[in-house]
Parts: C-alpha cells; sequence; structure tokens
C-alpha cells in the first residue's frame, strides 16, 4: 500500500478503535503517535506492542479541545517522529439522553471532544500537509451522524457536522494532493458496547444484515486503505462501515 515511513497522529489512540488503527499503521510501516488525554498506561502499551514488532512509535499527552494543548501534541510528534502528514481524528465521547433532559454541559462535552477537536487538529495538520503537497485526514464518524438516532442528537449533530467538515476541506486542499475522508462505523465491540444490556444489544444486532457487531479492525482496515497510496483518488466521502446498518 505504499506510503511506508510516513509520520501519523491519530487522536485517541490509546484503545479501541484507536488502537486497532495504531497497530494498522504500524503494520504498514507507518510511524505512530499515539494521542491520549489521562490513560498514560494504556498508551505506553500501545507504543510497547509497536516496537517489540520493530515499529516506531511515541504516546502524546494532550487534551484536543484546547488549542495549545493541540500545538503541543503536533509540536511533540514532530520532534520525536516527524511532521504528521497522516492525521485520524478519532476521539470522541458520548453522553446519551432525550433532548427534553439533555444538559448544557451533555451537548456542550459532545461537540467539544467530537467536532471542535476536529477543527483544531485539521488546521494544524494541513499546515505543514500542504507545504510538502501530500496529506491525509481520517475523521472517525459514525452511521449516527448519517441517520440519526433517538436519544443522540448531540452525538448526531457532531459526527453529521463531521462529515459537512470533511466534505468542506475536501474541497480546500485537493488541489495541494491531500484527500480528507470520513469512515462512519456502526457498533463494533469496544467497552461502550460491551457495557449495553444484553437485551439491547440484541435489538440492535438484528438490525444489521451481517448479523453481527464489528470489530476495531474492521474499521482499521478501512483506515489504512484510506492512508495509503492506493487510496489517492478517493476525497470527501463518508464511508459507512457498518454491517449494513445504515440501509436497514
Amino acid at each position: 500500500m505504499a506510503s511506508e515511513g510516513r509520520v501519523s497522529l491519530i487522536t485517541g489512540g490509546s484503545r479501541g478503535i484507536g488502537k486497532a488503527i495504531a497497530l494498522q499503521f504500524s503494520s504498514q510501516g507507518l510511524r505512530v503517535a499515539v494521542n491520549y488525554i489521562s490513560n498514560r498506561s494504556a498508551a505506553d502499551e500501545v507504543v510497547k506492542i509497536i516496537e517489540d514488532a520493530g515499529g516506531s512509535a511515541v504516546a502524546v499527552q494532550g487534551d484536543v479541545t484546547k488549542r495549545d494543548d493541540v500545538e503541543r501534541i503536533f509540536a511533540e510528534t514532530t520532534e520525536s517522529l516527524g511532521p504528521v502528514e497522516i492525521l485520524v481524528n478519532n476521539a470522541g465521547i458520548i453522553s446519551d439522553s432525550l433532548l427534553m433532559r439533555m444538559s448544557d454541559e451533555d451537548w456542550d462535552s459532545v461537540i467539544d471532544l467530537d467536532l471542535r477537536s476536529i477543527f483544531l487538529c485539521t488546521r494544524e495538520a494541513i499546515r505543514t500537509m500542504i507545504r510538502s503537497r501530500w496529506g491525509r485526514v481520517i475523521n472517525i464518524g459514525s452511521v449516527v451522524g448519517l441517520r440519526g438516532n433517538s436519544g443522540q442528537a448531540n452525538y448526531a449533530a457532531a459526527k453529521a457536522g463531521m462529515v459537512g467538515f470533511t466534505q468542506s476541506i475536501a474541497k480546500e486542499v485537493g488541489s495541494r494532493n491531500i484527500t480528507v475522508n470520513c469512515v462512519a462505523p456502526g457498533y463494533v465491540e469496544t467497552d461502550i458496547v460491551e457495557d449495553l444490556p444484553k437485551d439491547l444489544k440484541q435489538a440492535i444486532m438484528d438490525r444489521v444484515p451481517i448479523g453481527r457487531f464489528g470489530y476495531p479492525e474492521e474499521i482499521a482496515g478501512m483506515v489504512g486503505f484510506l492512508a495509503s497510496d492506493a487510496a489517492s483518488y478517493v476525497t470527501g466521502q463518508a464511508i459507512a462501515v457498518d454491517g449494513g446498518l445504515v440501509i436497514s
């Protein structure tokens, strides 16, 4: 898939889908910066797995909702590995509630981490990508951003906003050989899904044509493709990796 040796940064890269992407990138020969906000041991574990396999990685702490932290994250990554050439905006949270019960904090926290962070990180990343005339920005969205979901107005708004952001920035930077895409996972076997009640999990699974939840590695495979030279003609897309949920 080429692109070996390029520098990647994955926000929220210490667990779940972010961790799977970090390992996928390393297997493709990319250097990997694993961003985390508080769980240093989890980030260090990902770095160790990569290094033990002969790859190059570094853990970088920082809150991607804060501009000063974002600038420092990119500076530390550049110092350790080189300028960021592939950015994966993966960090995100949920805070579910019906709109009538949703607090201002529930709304603001999700919009900040799931949407504001991609603005700050992408703006920082494309500065060097434009100068080098090569780059990949891959935003991790959700099928909820494509079809909505009861009880997730904040999350759906943030992820739908991510699609519009993806398409807009793709138009702005395409002439500089920079692609910008969004991967929209369905329900994936992560800690969040694992904690769902058994009857709810079954009800969700019944709506998925493939008949099961996805695995983080399946999302990572699509991200790995979009990061590669093989995907150089793919930009401005929101690609659902959801077992068919979005069409059900």
